[in-house]
């Protein structure tokens, strides 16, 4: 992949931004063909290699350019969503791209700051949908870089259909969620939280428990590396948040 960025970068030079990205597919379709072979095969695009490219820490489908999260995740939604709207904040291009010719008009994909293409600018503590509107939502590393995350769940709660499903993921730490409402300069919420534009990072049953206290009742998925993921090029050890709207909760509301 480093290679990959490198070549990206010398087009760059030679073509504009908005031209490469318009033939960035014929583009890894050329580079692609270093990986050719039968031994891993991306479940975005359906395409088998020799193995998948590494970069920081995951595995990137040479063709498409989907990540193992982004693969994980699709893998997951195509065992769940049957039918209904699905909702998608800040998706990363293959992932849309595959949603989106999936599932058509039912795919909504957001993104409040315009860093990622998308359908809608939606606020996500103040989301402009009507209530239980929504089948399945993916909330990925959205929720570390929102100050009012309580209202952010709330919203979210509130949108899902009771038959529904949230599925969330953000960086994770050992013992108790961390936060300082102190830190609000980007270098020092990049020493604290990891990266700028966090706020907190969250613990997995930290974050368990704040999204109970919103009505989800929560089941968290772990994941270890076995064939599957080898053959998939999927992350090792990786913990994922479904959350549901419990009954007792909606007979409370």
């Amino acid at each position: 992949m480093p290679f990959y960025s490198s070549l990206k970068s010398v087009l760059l030079r030679i073509i504009s931004k908005n031209l490469l990205k318009k033939y960035e597919h014929i583009f890894r379709y050329f580079y692609s063909i270093i990986y050719i072979g039968k031994n891993v095969e991306c479940n975005v695009c359906k395409t088998k290699f020799s193995h998948f490219a590494k970069f920081n820490n995951t595995l990137i489908c040479p063709r498409c350019g989907s990540s193992s999260r982004e693969r994980r995740i699709i893998q997951i939604v195509d065992e769940n969503h049957k039918n209904g709207k699905l909702l998608d904040f800040s998706p990363p291009k293959s992932q849309m791209k595959y949603f989106k010719e999936k599932f058509k008009q039912n795919y909504l994909s957001t993104d409040y700051l315009n860093e990622f293409e998308a359908d809608f600018h939606f606020d996500i503590t103040n989301i402009n949908l009507p209530e239980n509107e929504i089948q399945t939502i993916i909330c990925y590393h959205i929720l570390e870089h929102i100050e009012y995350d309580f209202s952010a769940m709330k919203e979210l709660f509130r949108i899902l259909s009771p038959n529904g499903k949230i599925f969330i993921q953000t960086p994770f730490k050992e013992g108790e969620i961390y936060e300082n409402e102190n830190i609000i300069q980007p270098e020092e919420r990049k020493l604290h939280f990891g990266q700028a534009d966090h706020v907190r990072v969250y613990s997995i049953n930290g974050l368990k428990n704040r999204l109970e206290k919103v009505g989800f009742a929560v089941e968290i998925l772990s994941f270890t590396n076995q064939n599957e993921e080898n053959y998939f090029g999927l992350l090792e050890n990786e913990t994922i948040l479904v959350g549901r709207k419990s009954k007792e909760t909606l007979f409370l509301q």
